[in-house]
């Protein structure tokens, strides 16, 4: 069975340190931080850039030889409003100071082009929705390619609504084809409201070499080495994802599987 499905390691302190070598491909990292109030959390960025993103809290950042002061306004995830977000080019440390309960996401890659230190969030972040019907959910792009602010990094949020699916109808981007596909690693961190809930995840090829299927739970981490990645919400729970991809190139084009793209163009029949 692959190590797709990371479990948090305790309930404080840095939970999840997700590297790429741990995860063994070549592009994406992902840490997560729980901290309580007064707590610090620090790194160096070395050779990755870094998205700083307070899914929940508040805490003061300094970074790149700057204090960004206060960051962060929702205290829970599912108050679905935008995040606050700092980009960190390669080269220079930072350092959080927890002045609530929050939690800190750290996603990283390689760091490519010069790109300065800025906020990302909440200004410019706009809740999107996407789909239709029982495939309805509501994006926040907090870093996706149409923001020229990072060298590798695509990062965004998505809310599934009890009882619908989503990153579906089931695609893949598994391949370095610019413009038909482009291969990006990718990361789901998984929260659920109620916090007791549970969602389904499905990561699998279409030749059948990879192909499993995980019940994912509050804090958990999924990786998406290759294949297609949809995922459900159950009835009486809602779910959220924060999504980190990087690769080769810093572009999302992914191809549908052939089996369900008939759900796709019934969707959107001008596309």
């Amino acid at each position: 069975m692959a190590d797709l499905l990371r479990k948090p390691k305790g309930s404080h302190g840095k939970v999840h340190d997700i590297t790429a070598e741990d995860a063994g491909w070549g592009y994406v990292g992902f840490g997560l931080y729980r901290l309580e109030p007064g707590a610090r959390a620090a790194e160096a960025t070395g050779d990755r850039e870094v998205i700083l993103v307070l899914v929940e809290g508040k805490a003061r950042i300094t970074g790149a030889g700057q204090d960004w002061g206060e960051m962060g306004d929702r205290m829970n995830v599912f108050e679905k409003t935008p995040p606050h977000c700092l980009y960190l080019p390669g080269g220079v440390t930072w350092e959080a100071h927890a002045t609530t309960a929050c939690t800190l996401a750290v996603c990283t890659a390689p760091a490519v082009g010069a790109y300065p230190a800025r906020r990302l969030g909440p200004e410019g972040i706009s809740m999107l929705p996407r789909g239709t019907g029982a495939n309805t959910r509501f994006v926040n792009n907090i870093a996706m390619e149409a923001r020229d602010v990072a060298g590798s990094l695509l990062v965004t949020e998505v809310f599934t609504p009890q009882g619908n699916w989503s990153s579906y109808p089931s695609h893949r981007h598994d391949e370095d084809d610019f413009p038909r596909m482009t291969y990006l690693e990718e990361t789901y961190y998984m929260r659920l409201n109620p916090a007791q809930g549970f969602g389904i995840q499905r990561v699998y090829t279409e030749d059948g070499s990879l192909d499993e299927t995980m019940t994912v739970k509050n804090h958990d981490v999924t990786l998406v080495p290759r294949g297609h990645h949809p995922c459900g919400a159950p009835y009486g729970y809602e779910m959220y994802y924060l999504n980190v991809m990087a690769g080769p190139i810093r572009k999302w084009r992914f191809a549908n599987d052939p089996d369900h793209d008939w759900i796709y163009r019934r969707d959107n029949p001008t596309a």
